[in-house]
């Protein structure tokens, strides 16, 4: 048998209402969605990945050393070609000889990587961590855009726990053309035959239910969901009430998750305490998955799915990149990927060094002593990613270094602060420079406390660069 033990799940801070959708086209497509978050422009499925993840171990008490096993999902990974599970490992500080396996290409990628970290357990794996990000996106004037929302779950499995997975099965047939996204194109898109969706929903959710060895009686349904009506609409197909599936739903709030829609309506329904859920995926192709989740008990769970900004259409446009200045003419602060790759025990764990001569902390633990001037050794310490503001400015239009230009362009003006962070004992901290993250600049003040979190910084020569930033201490 293999439970969950641990799980996580977030959603970008960002909202967008159906009404201002109306607004801006006269009507809005995505029925049954009221809003749905909006990812930051320094946010996408890795960086949400991580957000989920770092929760679900918080939450299982699980040391990220002991994942043998490590999942991702997404509809839309960050590059058309790299294995993200080598960057998402890093930051997560995982052993480098984790197994890493990605799952991609279709809205069931979330249940696939599940399904396989269940099999790596049964085989040999003794702890897995299978994470779903997702954040779809369509033509403007499209119900698949105005229902795209963003978010992603994380789950800690292990052979014994709080939450067993006690049956599952599997349905697939043929419907080309319901959801797809062609090689090269950034939107999804379908045929938009309305009966004809319907039919390959129903009849995929159907199939995965009644291949189940026993029928289930769930308290909640996490159900796909594309929309906030057509998961109804397959409730009689999947032997559940509408009821069930509003218990878990998460579409109406947050949009549609793509391959994170059935994780993060799992991770909800765990969190509020279900003792008996059903979750059921689809892919466009089309096919399904079915599985029974029965708890014992209150299953360890950190969520963050609440909104905080509201956006209009045209901040959610500059958001997206389809409004914005255009490139900077002129050359930024170049900084080849080696010598990146070189800093990233900084970037993804804040890395410090302890003087093995005076015990001071430099950060980056390079050169001579900040405060000795010893050319010695540093002792390797990690940060504990908290610490207070010491300075802080906003950098506007025009004031981004060349770098920074897109992403000013895109999210408006942001913060850059000098931060203290701190260690685990609280007895020191070390001064560093970071960029804001998740609020207005004018919410960061000097004696502020912060956390951190790992967001994109830039993009140079094709190759996104990830690292720390801070946003405002959690309550």
């Amino acid at each position: 048998m293999t439970a969950i033990t641990g799980v996580g799940a977030y959603a970008p801070r960002f909202r967008i209402s159906s009404e201002a959708f109306e607004e801006a086209w006269g009507q809005f497509h995505a029925a049954g969605v009221t809003q749905k978050a909006v990812p930051s422009a320094d946010e996408d499925a890795l960086t949400m990945g991580y957000e989920a993840a770092t929760r679900a171990l918080e939450a299982a008490e699980t040391d990220p050393g002991e994942i043998d096993w490590l999942g991702f999902a997404s509809s839309r990974p960050p590059a058309a070609e790299e294995d993200p599970t080598a960057r998402l490992g890093a930051m997560l500080a995982l052993s480098e000889s984790a197994t890493g396996q990605v799952f991609t290409g279709s809205t069931r990628a979330g249940t696939r990587a599940l399904w396989a970290g269940l099999d790596a357990l049964e085989a040999e794996s003794t702890t897995a961590l299978v994470v779903a990000a997702d954040a779809p996106k369509g033509d403007p004037d499209d119900g698949m855009d105005h229902a795209a929302g963003a978010g992603s779950a994380a789950f800690v499995v292990e052979r014994e726990g709080p939450a067993e997975i006690t049956d599952r099965a599997e349905y697939s047939a043929p419907y080309p053309g319901t959801r797809f996204r062609n090689t090269g194109e950034d939107e999804t898109r379908g045929l938009g035959v309305t009966q004809y969706d319907r039919q390959a929903f129903s009849e995929t959710i159907g199939g995965a239910v009644s291949g189940l060895e026993v029928d289930p009686d769930p308290e909640a349904a996490a159900i796909q969901a594309p929309d906030g009506k057509l998961p109804y609409r397959a409730a009689g197909a999947a032997g559940v009430s509408t009821d069930d599936i509003q218990a878990a739903a998460t579409v109406h709030e947050l949009g549609d998750l793509g391959a994170a829609s059935v994780p993060v309506s799992l991770a909800t329904a765990l969190a509020d305490g279900y003792e008996s859920v059903l979750g059921v995926s689809h892919g466009s192709g089309a096919g399904a998955d079915a599985f029974v989740v029965s708890t014992e008990g209150d299953v360890p769970a950190e969520t963050a799915l609440e909104g905080a900004d509201t956006l209009s259409y045209a901040e959610y446009l500059r958001q997206r990149g389809v409004v914005t200045t255009g490139p900077p003419s002129g050359g930024g602060a170049y900084v080849s990927v080696p010598s990146w790759k070189r800093s990233l025990p900084q970037r993804y764990r804040l890395e410090a060094g302890r003087c093995s001569k005076c015990g001071a902390l430099s950060f980056p633990p390079e050169g001579a002593c900040d405060d000795c001037g010893a050319l010695a050794e540093y002792e390797p310490l990690e940060l504990t990613g908290e610490g207070t503001i010491e300075a802080v400015t906003t950098i506007s239009q025009g004031g981004a270094p060349p770098e920074f230009a897109e992403q000013q362009a895109k999210a408006g003006d942001y913060a850059a602060a000098i931060v203290a962070l701190e260690t685990d004992s609280g007895d020191q901290t070390v001064s560093a420079p970071a960029m804001g993250a998740d609020a207005d600049p004018d919410a960061f003040a000097v004696g502020d406390r912060i956390e951190t979190t790992i967001r994109r910084i830039y993009t140079q020569e094709g190759v996104t660069r990830y690292g720390f930033k801070i946003r405002p201490a959690s309550d």
